[in-house]
């Protein structure tokens, strides 16, 4: 049976999530972009473009199998589905936001009857409710922040990530809701049927996120010097060491380190008479 993944169609999460999907070898041809859906080559596997706010319904729903939206999408929709992975990326947070000169300064200050603009109107609610607060719940698609200004509401509550669109605006955040980030879920049926093809797809991403943050670093060394490199390069499994031909005075050494040891690696090679250093990107790395 054809296993469905739905991706969102645009927007913040869109062009990450269809990154890590093309790098984890999953072939969605040239003209993926221009279509509503895409059958994967070689594999029995259906890629779905939606928006981000309905993957977890359809999830939910087992219109699809597994989606890649965001946490703030998920509380909002207010639907069973399994988190299965994080992929640290499209970080924010779900805020509340006021005028500064409103005066307000935490959620206790704001008056009942106040009215807040969102499209997250459920986990609005939820958070007003869980704080006594009664409010009204102006439904809003985007651009929130404008609201207050234009006398639609007297606050908002709305995605921010790093604050400068609020400051635009005249806003200042009071509170956060709840922190958000992609991830993968899954419908819950589906992962006890499709375990198997729902572990392939999410290892496969996870290798691509590990590569993402290593190097292959290959470099020629005196050969006196291995046991200073084993100490300096435990690596993966310590540093693969290898004989050159015609040299026998040097050896050269394969390892994987963090992108940020790199300049460090470097510099302790050179110092320890290493020649040739090498550094290539890594496309997948299981653990």
């Amino acid at each position: 049976m054809t296993l469905k993944m739905a991706v969102p169609n645009k927007g913040r999460l869109n062009e990450r999530a269809v990154e890590l999907l093309t790098k984890s070898g999953l072939d969605l041809g040239e003209s993926w972009g221009r279509k509503l859906y895409v059958a994967v080559k070689n594999k029995d596997i259906e890629i779905i473009f939606v928006r981000a706010q309905d993957i977890p319904v359809f999830v939910h729903s087992g219109a699809v199998d597994i989606g890649i939206t965001g946490q703030d999408q998920i509380a909002n929709a207010d639907v069973d589905v399994e988190e299965i992975k994080k992929l640290e990326f499209g970080h924010c947070r779900l805020s509340v936001a006021v005028p500064e000169a409103s005066g307000i300064k935490s959620v206790s200050d704001i008056p009942d009857g106040s009215r807040v603009a969102t499209s997250f109107g459920t986990v609005a609610k939820k958070f007003f409710d869980s704080h006594g607060k009664k409010v009204d719940i102006i439904p809003v698609t985007g651009a929130a922040e404008i609201m207050p200004y234009m006398g639609v509401s007297d606050f908002i509550v709305d995605l921010v990530s790093s604050g400068s669109t609020l400051k635009t605006n005249r806003l200042i955040e009071i509170q956060t809701i709840l922190e958000s980030q992609a991830v993968i879920i899954a419908n819950r049926d589906s992962l006890s049927r499709n375990q198997n093809d729902i572990s392939n797809i999410v290892n496969a991403i996870g290798s691509v996120m590990n590569a993402e943050q290593k190097k292959y670093l290959m470099a020629v060394i005196p050969v006196e010097k291995i046991e200073e490199i084993q100490q300096i390069f435990p690596g993966l499994a310590g540093p693969t060491i290898m004989n050159i031909a015609g040299h026998p005075d040097k050896v050269a050494i394969h390892v994987v380190i963090g992108k940020n040891e790199i300049y460090d690696a470097v510099n302790d090679i050179k110092k320890l008479g290493g020649e040739g250093v090498l550094t290539l990107n890594i496309d997948g790395l299981v653990d």
